[in-house]
């Protein structure tokens, strides 16, 4: 069974490996100058820092940049 990504169960370090992992899948967990992911943050790191910070739940944080930058129809 995976390991629970909740702030609760987390250290702020597990919560940086976190967020690093998730975002190695292009090779550049930096993401300094990326745009192919199309995310919409000068920086996606720095879109998870309220995650990393232990203030928001990472669900919570995609939830609300996908309500601020996608649009149906």
């Amino acid at each position: 069974m995976p390991k629970s990504v909740l702030i609760k169960d987390t250290t702020r370090e597990e919560r940086m490996q976190i967020v690093a992992k998730g975002l190695s899948w292009c090779d550049d967990s930096s993401c300094e100058v990326c745009s192919g992911c199309s995310m919409g943050a000068p920086r996606i790191d720095a879109m998870y820092a309220p995650y990393i910070d232990g203030k928001l739940e990472l669900a919570e944080v995609n939830m609300l940049h996908a309500a601020t930058k996608y649009t149906h129809g």
